[in-house]
């Protein structure tokens, strides 16, 4: 666990909004565009995801408050499973996000071009996403409580214009518009559903952001659980409602090309200064989120070094106790990422890397859903309560399993092999230290 001391550590404030900006961060800007190419019809799809990811929400909640523990997924995985699994975990589990980052600097560079059009050249982009990632790496480095205060910040200025899409959006919402996008590529309604509730396990990842990030949170056991909920909460809202206002303000096939759909909804229905208020917030908020998403890639990483199951270098700490080498590494590998996944659209861009994240973080899912139902045996639940668990393990495991249905023959195969991969990588990286702790 990275040491922190109390002054430095962030309260139930900078907790619940660090989850909130994970999860609305880079989903909210541009996953309506994904959506937009299976229909409005893929608001049902919202449903699904809501009650998966609330489940999942629920059991990350009750583990922050009877164990929390730094490293989130990977520690209950560890003290569940053993250091194989607990090392699987963590190697999905960080992989999955430090991809899933270079989409959020892509959504920070995709607003940034309101402002400077010449970065909507790939090589610009590409040197663009570049910079916000070393300029995420240096604010992280300068410790989590000014990462508590960045991402709390951010969201709440951010936030305004983004309610205001979503509450008066709905003046300028076309019915028509909304139901002429039902249906655009003549697939069924149940295949829109299963195909957007994949996509949205992308916007509730995050959901267990504070129970990774617990070492650097004051009172855990009480302030984890809380952020946890409050932030699954706001998420759910927004991304519901600014997505359907989109969809019945732009026509799908509009909307399915865009790079700053927000961004062109307020130039419909405010003008040109609209657009660039909103254009401004989505680069405070993602740009808040990726400072955020670093944070918690490197708890993980740190939490799993500390442990013996990850590279040294990822658990050396300067005498702030902050992981500098963990941060300059992740930073040089997501620098990499964004040259390799380089799309000619930002939105190409982002539906690779969204499409590789979310598979990947399936398993973490589905390991804790295990140690949550541990967790309820040891607190010797019964009757009503037991039963509510039992529903809560259901849920979350059938969205994850859905998720996987509804996603990609190939990229189901290629995340097998990485999976695969981390057998060798755990021989290579583990080093014994005492007695084990966990397994089954």
């Amino acid at each position: 666990m990275i040491v922190a001391s109390s002054n430095r550590k962030m309260g139930l404030f900078g907790a619940t909004m660090l989850v909130t900006v994970n999860m609305v961060g880079t989903g909210i800007f541009l996953l309506p565009v994904s959506m937009a190419s299976l229909g409005s019809a893929s608001i049902l799809g919202w449903v699904v995801a809501s009650l998966g990811a609330g489940s999942i929400g629920l059991m990350f909640a009750f583990l922050g408050s009877t164990n929390p523990q730094a490293g989130g997924p990977y520690a209950y995985a560890r003290q569940t499973f053993g250091p194989y699994l607990g090392f699987q975990t963590n190697y999905v589990y960080w992989t999955a996000n430090l991809v899933g980052n270079v989409a959020v600097a892509a959504t920070v560079v995709g607003y940034c071009t309101a402002f400077v059009p010449a970065l909507k050249d790939q090589t610009w982009t590409v040197l663009a996403s570049i910079g916000f990632v070393w300029v995420a790496t240096i604010l992280n480095i300068m410790g989590p409580k000014v990462v508590g205060m960045l991402t709390g910040w951010t969201t709440v200025v951010a936030m305004v214009p983004l309610i205001a899409v979503a509450t008066l959006g709905w003046f300028w919402f076309d019915a028509k518009t909304f139901m002429d996008g039902w249906l655009p590529s003549g697939e069924t309604t149940m295949t829109a559903i299963s195909s957007s509730a994949t996509y949205a396990l992308w916007a509730f990842m995050g959901v267990e952001s504070a129970s990774i990030s617990a070492g650097v949170i004051e009172n855990p056991k009480k302030n984890v659980p809380i952020a946890t909920l409050l932030g699954l909460g706001v998420a759910t809202v927004l991304y519901v409602s600014t997505c359907t206002v989109l969809m019945g303000i732009i026509p799908a096939a509009e909307l399915a090309k865009s790079d700053d759909p927000f961004s062109e909804a307020a130039l419909q229905a405010v003008g040109s200064v609209g657009a660039l208020v909103i254009a401004g917030a989505a680069i405070l908020k993602a740009g808040g989120s990726l400072v955020g998403w670093t944070l918690t890639i490197c708890q993980s990483s740190h939490a799993a070094a500390e442990d013996g199951v990850f590279p040294k270098i990822y658990g050396r700490t300067d005498r702030r106790g902050i992981p500098v080498w963990n941060l300059v590494i992740s930073a040089i590998l997501m620098s990499i990422i964004i040259v390799v996944t380089a799309s000619p659209t930002l939105t190409e861009q982002f539906n690779l890397i969204i499409d590789v994240a979310i598979i990947l973080n399936l398993l973490p899912y589905l390991y804790c859903a295990v140690t949550f139902l541990f967790a309820v045996r040891e607190e010797k639940m019964v009757g009503r309560k037991k039963v509510f668990a039992l529903i809560i393990t259901i849920l979350a495991c059938g969205y994850c399993l859905w998720a996987l249905i509804g996603s990609e023959v190939r990229l189901a195969r290629d995340s097998m092999i990485l999976l695969f991969l981390s057998i060798p990588l755990f021989l290579i990286f583990y080093r014994e230290k005492g007695p084990e702790s966990g397994g089954v």
